[in-house]
């Protein structure tokens, strides 16, 4: 199964950090394992759902804003919807059924006064989404998926066996849970962010939740802990929900072997194979760390410029422009590989033909690269370099020779009067120089 859509799926995590019931302790814990959590399911690079589409809410009291925004995730998620709960659980007095605390809930009656695990659980059923899954980490949460409730008449394995849908709890049916001292997480949340941001050694590509589940229970009951408890109804535990970055930690070397290795070939004047080593790269590293990862960017970028170096310009410069906007999103307009991209994109729309584009690029880009890296690095006489070359292409001769006795003299004096790139630059200088240019050369 492949993992969810993250423009299709939803995520709302509920924690309760304060009570007004001085039999309820505070657990600031709650707060940060809310924040952290939201975090690591909208990382970049390895995200369950979009920022945007994951909702947090602590210290919510009022039980109708609750309701409409649990609503709410619930009717939008096609694919996934995932709730998740921490604080305090609290048993009704007469059916002893789950309720979920909130701020002003009352030990001794909570029937009034707190989230209901049954009006969730239907909230969450009700919805379109194909897989859902509820985790609760609060005391007493075993509950909801042990085969009968305090009361041996009544029985919960049948409310909750509904297709695709998988309930995780903390805590055994009458266990609490732990909050150890020293810890900034609860015990069960602790150790669940610790395996979703680090990963499994030696566990599979993608974690299902089930994987989450088997790994959480061997290290809480080897630790002497409060085992925690599921309920997986027919496919919902083979989904998917996130990258092992244990393994892709692993990976991560290994594809950037490749990834040098390809970008050899086509220096080496075989852009065609580069082009395609390099897609098949991108492939797998936006599978494995995510497509949002810089690796994986700056495979396609290579990619992109390997086609532009086969001969399809135009192509490059498409799939170059569409990367730009990623680049500047993800590390931001200054970052290396940004104003790389930027570079490509001005190097294939001026062999496109695109010359004024590509010298209003690199005007720009020429003072930002000089700006970051100074004017006698090899990147920004590049970008000199390569803006002299397309102005003498629109007819700005002075300008472009200007410009090349200023790259010459660097390099002369950096790099040597025979490297190649001095000797290039000598050549091109040359050429503006031929007799259809002397009346333009001042």
């Amino acid at each position: 199964m492949s993992r969810p859509d993250p423009e299709r799926s939803r995520v709302i995590l509920v924690g309760t950090s304060k009570y007004a019931d001085e039999r309820l302790p505070d657990l600031p814990a709650v707060g940060k394992t809310i924040a952290d959590l939201g975090a690591v399911l909208t990382h970049p690079d390895y995200r369950l759902v979009s920022p945007d589409h994951c909702t947090e809410l602590v210290d919510e009291g009022d039980i109708r804003e609750l309701g409409r925004r649990l609503t709410a995730a619930a009717r939008q998620a096609e694919d996934l919807l995932l709730v998740f709960f921490a604080g305090h659980g609290l048993v009704g007095a007469r059916r002893h059924d789950l309720y979920l605390g909130l701020p002003d809930s009352e030990w001794t009656g909570p029937e009034f006064n707190s989230l209901e695990y049954d009006k969730l659980r239907s909230a969450v059923l009700e919805s379109r989404a194909k897989t859902k899954i509820i985790i609760l980490d609060c005391c007493f949460s075993g509950r909801v998926v042990t085969d009968t409730m305090a009361d041996p008449v009544t029985e919960v394995v049948g409310q909750i066996e509904v297709d695709g849908t998988y309930v995780l709890a903390s805590a055994q049916r009458d266990q609490a849970a732990l909050i150890i001292p020293g810890e900034e997480y609860t015990a069960f949340a602790g150790r669940l962010l610790r395996l979703l941001a680090e990963g499994i050694p030696g566990g599979p590509e993608l974690l299902t939740i089930d994987d989450l589940y088997r790994e959480l229970r061997r290290q809480m009951k080897a630790e002497g802990l409060s085992e925690p408890v599921k309920r997986g109804i027919r496919n919902a535990d083979l989904l998917p929900i996130s990258l092992n970055r244990a393994f892709a930690a692993a990976a991560r070397p290994i594809l950037r072997e490749r990834f040098a290795t390809a970008v050899d070939v086509g220096r080496e004047g075989n852009w065609a194979e580069a082009a395609t080593l390099l897609r098949d790269i991108a492939g797998e590293q936006a599978r494995v760390l995510g497509p949002d990862h810089e690796d994986t960017l700056r495979s396609r970028q290579f990619q992109a410029h390997a086609v532009g170096g086969s001969g399809n310009p135009v192509e490059a410069a498409a799939m170059l422009r569409s990367l730009l906007a990623e680049h500047t999103r993800q590390l931001g307009a200054d970052h290396a590989d940004t104003t790389r991209t930027r570079q490509f994109l001005a190097v294939n729309l001026g062999e496109a033909g695109y010359r004024d584009e590509a010298v209003t690029i690199l005007r720009v880009l020429l003072p930002d690269r000089r700006r970051l890296l100074g004017a006698d690095d090899p990147d920004a006489l590049r970008t000199a370099h390569m803006l002299a070359r397309n102005l003498g292409a629109i007819g700005e001769i002075a300008e472009a020779m200007a410009l090349l006795r200023e790259v010459i003299d660097v390099r002369q004096r950096v790099l040597g009067d025979d490297h190649a790139h001095t000797t290039r630059a000598r050549a091109d200088l040359a050429e503006l120089r031929a007799p259809t240019h002397e009346d333009t050369d001042v």
